[in-house]
């Protein structure tokens, strides 16, 4: 567990569909948190996941 500040959040990588996304569960808030580009990757099988986010949120 990783201390942020003085929220309590734990880190852990999650799988979907055999793909890693990296989510972070923040116990004050009682929210979890997943990396954007990550489940584009998984939704879009992009090549360059970062870039097709780049590109949706500049349209």
């Amino acid at each position: 567990m990783v201390e942020d500040g003085e929220n309590n959040v734990n880190n852990e990588i999650k799988l979907f569909e055999g793909k890693q996304v990296c989510s972070a569960w923040n116990n004050e808030k009682e929210e979890w948190y997943f990396s954007v580009v990550d489940v584009v990757a998984v939704l879009t099988d992009s090549k360059n996941p970062r870039d097709y986010w780049y590109r949706l949120k500049s349209a």
